[in-house]
């Protein structure tokens, strides 16, 4: 008895799992051209790497969504030194303690 306990109840959790996976609509997003070839109503757009005419169910395009929102920190060049010291013109080694 215990068994078919647990198969109904793997089935209800399988059947849920699958019917959540059902209804999830993939994510069309709109794919910037200049050019548009698709047929009235129809714009280009990307599902799963692909580029194929239909109707985008997102705001934004692929690019915009996987652009990273944190700014870059630019970094100021600083001066090197140098790690000679510099001697004075003509003179043969320098030797400053």
């Amino acid at each position: 008895m215990r068994v078919m306990t647990a198969i109904a109840a793997a089935a209800g959790v399988l059947s849920a799992g699958l019917a959540g996976q059902v209804s999830a609509e993939p994510k069309v997003y709109a794919y910037p051209s200049a050019a548009n070839y698709c047929p009235a109503g129809l714009q280009p757009v990307t599902l799963g790497g692909a580029i194929c005419c239909g109707t985008p169910n997102q705001t934004m395009t692929y690019a915009e969504v996987k652009a990273h929102p944190v700014q870059r920190r630019h970094r100021v060049a600083t001066p090197r030194r140098s790690a000679r010291v510099p001697c004075p013109v003509g003179t043969k080694g320098c030797s400053y303690n």
